[in-house]
């Protein structure tokens, strides 16, 4: 499980279950446990107003430079 947290305020935006190794490039929506986002139309924000990613069909497209990420990731 990871912690995914505003690159510009440090609130956490997202608890998440991360597979493998690599990159975060998108969260896939049947991962994310808990939700602190803010939504408006297809852009994902922190409260604070970042702009953490885009909301897709299936998955949200993490824009790289705008979270940062902590915890454990689970091998496979």
């Amino acid at each position: 499980m990871i912690t995914i947290r505003c690159a510009r305020c440090q609130r956490k935006v997202f608890r998440y279950q991360k597979l493998g190794k690599g990159r975060l490039w998108h969260c896939w929506k049947a991962r994310i446990v808990e939700d602190y986002s803010v939504r408006e139309g297809n852009e994902v924000k922190c409260p604070c107003g970042n702009v953490i990613g885009t909301d897709q069909e299936k998955w949200i497209k993490m824009k790289q430079g705008a979270f940062t990420c902590s915890g454990t990731k689970l091998k496979r």
